[in-house]
C-alpha cells in the first residue's frame, strides 16, 4: 500500500484509458449520490413532520371527559361527569412510572369573544390555568420575566405569563409588559413573564396568543371549584404512556362509577402512539433509501468488475512477465484489488461531495424562501458518511475479487505467448 512503484502502476493503469475509467467510475458516483440524497431527503421529511409536534414531550397523553355511553349500577347512559383535583392525586398515588400529571383548565378559544382588556385595548385569547410542570410538557422560551412557580400555586397569586402575540396586540412597540396589569373576564392579573414557543408549522401565530395563570388562581377567580377540564400526563423515560393509560382509565372509571367497558366516556389523544407510528414510517423510508441506493451502487460495482476483467485480459502478457520475474500470486492479486478499491473510493468520494453540494444548496433555498411545510433541514450525519465509506471499501474489494482471481490463474508461459 505504501509502495511508490505500486501507486505509479495504479495511476498508469487507470489513466491509460481515461474515457473508459470515467464512465466506469460514474456508476459508483451515481449510486453513492442517490444513497446520500435519498437519506437526506428522508431526514428533511422526518424533521418537517416531527416539527408538527411543536416540541411537546412525545411520551404524553391528553385526557378529557365525554358523555357516558353505557348504564352502570343504576346510573343512566348519557350523563356527564367532570374530573376533580382529587382524581389527579389518586393517579399520582396509584399509577407508577408517571413523570408529570398536569391538571388544566381553559377560558376562551379560537374565534371566541373578547376576554382580555388593557386600557382601551381588548382581545380574545386562550387563557389556561396550569401548574409549573406544563412548561416541561409544552416547552416554551421565556423571553422575559419568569413562568408560574409553586409559590404562585400555593398563594393563589393573580399573575399571568403572556405570549409574544398577546404582547404585540395589547402593548406598544417598546413597552415593557412586566409589572403591568391585564383584566381577564373582569379580574386583574399582573404580568410576570412573556414567552415564545413553536407551533406545528414553525412560529405559529396562534401559539403566541395564549395566557398562562396559576391553576388554583384560575379555579378561584373563574368559579371552577375543584373541577379539572383535562389533564396532560407524561410517562417516565423508559416507560410508555400507551401501556400505562389502561391503568389510568380503570382507576377513573372506578372513581366515577363508569362501566369498565365504556370506552367512550374518557376521551384521550395518545401523542406517544402517534409519534411511534411516525417513527415507524421513517424507519421504513430509511430502509427504502438504503435498499434503492445500494442497488444503484451495486450496478456501478458490477460495471467496475466487468471493466477490471477486461483490463486483466489486456494485461495478460504483462502479468506473465511479472510472474516470470518472480512476482507472487499475492502481488498480482493485491495489484488488481488496489486498482479496484482506488477507483471505487475516488468515484464514491466524488459522489458524496456532489451530494453534499446538492444538500447544501437545498438548505440555502429553504432558508432564503422560508420554511416549507413537511420538509425541514435535509441533512445526513457522520454515521451515514462512515457507512457510505464502509460500503465503498467493501464494494471495491468485491469488484476486484473476481478479476484478481482470474489474473493469478494465468500461467506465466501461456501469458508470455499471448499477443
Amino acid at each position: 500500500m505504501f509502495s511508490k512503484d505500486r501507486w505509479d502502476e495504479i495511476i498508469e493503469a487507470l489513466s491509460s484509458n481515461w474515457f473508459r475509467t470515467i464512465l466506469t467510475a460514474f456508476g459508483v458516483l451515481w449510486g453513492i449520490f442517490i444513497l446520500v440524497v435519498l437519506l437526506a431527503a428522508g431526514k428533511g421529511l422526518e424533521n418537517g413532520v416531527k416539527s408538527d409536534f411543536g416540541g411537546i414531550a412525545t411520551n404524553t397523553m391528553f385526557m378529557w371527559t365525554q358523555g357516558i355511553s353505557k348504564p352502570y349500577k343504576g346510573l343512566p347512559k348519557g350523563r356527564q361527569f367532570n374530573y376533580k383535583t382529587d382524581d389527579v392525586q389518586a393517579i399520582r398515588d396509584n399509577v407508577p412510572n408517571l413523570r408529570f400529571i398536569s391538571p388544566r383548565n381553559q377560558l376562551g378559544g379560537f374565534g371566541g369573544t373578547n376576554n382580555v382588556v388593557r386600557g382601551l385595548k381588548t382581545g380574545a385569547f386562550n387563557v389556561y390555568g396550569d401548574y409549573p410542570e406544563i412548561i416541561q410538557q409544552e416547552p416554551m422560551d421565556i423571553t422575559s420575566g419568569r413562568f408560574i412557580n409553586y409559590g404562585d400555586i400555593e398563594e393563589k397569586r393573580k399573575v399571568a405569563i403572556i405570549g409574544e402575540g398577546v404582547k404585540t396586540a395589547m402593548y406598544g412597540f417598546a413597552e415593557d409588559p412586566l409589572g403591568t396589569y391585564i383584566k381577564i373576564n373582569g379580574v386583574n392579573f399582573m404580568v410576570i413573564g412573556t414567552y415564545k414557543k413553536k407551533g406545528g408549522n414553525g412560529d405559529a401565530e396562534e401559539e403566541q396568543k395564549q395566557i398562562y395563570v396559576p391553576f388554583t388562581t384560575f379555579s378561584q377567580a373563574f368559579n371552577r371549584g375543584n373541577n379539572v377540564g383535562w389533564m396532560a400526563i407524561t410517562a417516565e423515560d423508559g416507560s410508555s404512556i400507551t401501556e400505562i393509560k389502561p391503568q389510568i382509565f380503570e382507576l377513573l372509571k372506578e372513581r366515577h362509577t363508569i362501566h369498565p367497558e365504556d370506552d367512550r366516556a374518557i376521551g384521550n389523544f395518545d401523542l406517544y402512539e402517534q409519534f411511534s407510528k411516525v417513527n415507524g414510517l421513517f424507519i421504513a423510508l430509511r430502509f427504502v433509501a438504503y435498499f434503492v441506493g445500494i442497488l444503484v451502487l451495486l450496478s456501478g460495482i458490477i460495471g467496475i468488475s466487468n471493466i477490471m476483467l477486461i483490463v486483466v485480459k489486456e494485461r495478460t502478457k504483462e502479468i506473465g512477465v511479472r510472474r516470470a520475474l518472480g512476482a507472487t500470486p499475492w502481488n498480482i492479486r493485491g495489484q488488481i484489488l488496489m486498482e479496484s478499491i482506488v477507483l471505487t473510493i475516488i468515484s464514491g468520494m466524488l459522489g458524496i461531495a456532489f451530494a453534499t453540494l446538492v444538500i447544501y444548496g437545498a438548505n440555502q433555498m429553504l432558508e432564503a424562501n422560508g420554511p416549507v411545510d413537511m420538509f425541514t433541514n435535509p441533512s445526513v450525519n457522520l454515521t451515514v458518511v462512515l457507512i457510505a465509506l464502509t460500503i465503498l471499501v467493501v464494494s471495491g474489494l468485491l469488484a476486484g475479487l473476481i478479476p484478481a482471481q482470474n489474473a493469478i490463474k494465468i500461467k506465466p508461459v501461456d501469458a508470455l505467448r499471448t499477443e
